[in-house]
């Protein structure tokens, strides 16, 4: 299985991804648990210029994104899923999608068109997209914000928009989450969504 979590910075995805992978490694599953951008050298060298730098053109983010997404599925991603193993990824393509498509007003079609070609088109076999009040997303990021954190409160409603509208474009692969609840209820309700795939 091939799963990605989405939301915005704040939603809990960080938290859900690390929970998927630990119940489905104590299930004696070989997984692979990732990031974006991240999870490569070369991505996390991206990370940082992209969370770290100055301001930065919206299509140069897009294609950094793209290049840093390139080389996981490269290195990482596709090896891990040829073996047999599971994959568990904190943000993919639907990131590049709500941010940059639908956020930075580029297109969905344009950078869904980018992106496609560098990963070769592999896709999740499901997207969790976790749903927080924007005001309770921003009380969880704390104190301590990224580039693209910094661009403030009515550019991350855009992002959550975005994303929402992103549910209804892909309804078969992204699935929405009420995140207010517990972490252990939602990884237990996201469970039992990932016991339908396997």
């Amino acid at each position: 299985m091939f799963i990605t979590f989405e939301g915005v910075d704040g939603s809990g995805k960080s938290t859900q991804a690390r929970l998927l992978a630990e119940h489905l490694r104590g299930d004696g599953r070989d997984v692979v648990a990732t990031r974006e951008p991240g999870g490569t050298e070369l991505g996390e060298r991206v990370r940082e210029i992209l969370l770290g730098g100055d301001a930065v053109s919206p299509w140069t983010e897009a294609a950094l994104f793209a290049a840093a997404r390139a080389q996981l599925v490269a290195e990482v991603i596709r090896p891990a899923l040829d073996r047999g193993a599971d994959v568990v990824c904190d943000r993919y393509i639907d990131s590049s999608l709500a941010y940059q498509g639908l956020a930075r007003g580029l297109g969905v079609e344009r950078v869904l068109e980018l992106n496609l070609l560098v990963i070769g088109g592999r896709l999740p076999d499901r997207t969790f997209l976790l749903l927080v009040p924007l005001d309770q997303a921003a009380v969880r990021r704390g104190s301590n914000p990224d580039r693209i954190e910094r661009e403030g409160d009515e550019f991350v409603a855009r992002v959550d928009g975005a994303y929402r509208e992103l549910a209804g474009i892909f309804a078969q692969r992204i699935v929405t989450v009420d995140a207010t609840q517990p972490p252990q209820e939602v990884a237990e309700l996201i469970r039992g969504h990932i016991r339908d795939l396997s």
